[in-house]
């Protein structure tokens, strides 16, 4: 636990000096927010009805740019060598990084709540149950994302392989986040959010697993 809580302390510290890089993927999500609505049009009930989605297409999109650069300085003068010869087990290094990542996303996601608000006029009283929704998302999008871009790191397309590898696996995390956020936008007559997002903490529960055990093999080849 010390090992995993000084790799989190600077993995958030790294993040917290490229923050002029966080501003920018916000920007990014929010336009492609922006350009959706144009592509719907004025009719406000369609907007309502696809603002779920759009939300989360629009956080899967910049997640890759988060994601992608989240091993930018281990790669640099060969850094992650170096944390691998610490007297630390590789998981505390890859459970930190998902970890930070994590955190990146969902702040994301809550900067691009009100962007979705004003956009799709989909205002929903339960807040705190869409940030709760809009954390598990993250963390269902970063454990696989944090393995992919530790693959990836040394590859000069990276932020080409990353999204072709990553898409396909995270799937059932964006169905179940995005129906548990539509619920919760339209209501739940029916009660259903309680399975989607236990379909959701499941899957989340699935990635941080076997990602965990899979690090290990990874950065050792």
């Amino acid at each position: 636990m010390s090992a995993l809580a000084a790799a989190l302390r600077k993995d958030l510290l790294l993040q917290w000096r490229t923050r002029a890089q966080v501003v920018a993927v916000f920007a990014f999500g929010a336009a492609a927010l922006l350009l959706f609505s144009f592509a719907v049009g004025p009719d406000a009930g369609v907007l309502r009805e696809h603002a779920a989605g759009f939300l989360w297409l629009g956080l899967l999109l910049s997640s890759t740019l988060t994601l992608a650069e989240s091993f930018h300085a281990e790669a640099e003068h060969r850094a992650l060598e170096g944390l691998l010869l610490l007297p630390a087990s590789a998981r505390a290094l890859y459970y930190a990084k998902a970890l930070a990542n994590t955190l990146a996303l969902a702040a994301l996601g809550a900067g691009l709540v009100p962007v979705m608000v004003v956009l799709y006029d989909a205002a929903t009283p339960r807040v705190p149950a869409l940030l709760g929704i809009i954390l598990l998302g993250s963390a269902g999008l970063s454990a696989p994302g944090t393995l992919y871009a530790a693959m990836t790191s040394q590859a000069r397309a990276r932020q080409t392989l990353l999204p072709l590898l990553l898409f396909p696996l995270v799937v059932p995390v964006l169905l179940a986040a995005v129906k548990a956020t539509a619920l919760l936008i339209h209501g739940d007559p029916m009660e259903q959010l309680r399975s989607w997002t236990l379909l959701l903490v499941c899957f989340d529960v699935i990635h941080w697993s076997l990602c965990g055990l899979l690090f290990e093999r990874v950065v050792e080849d």
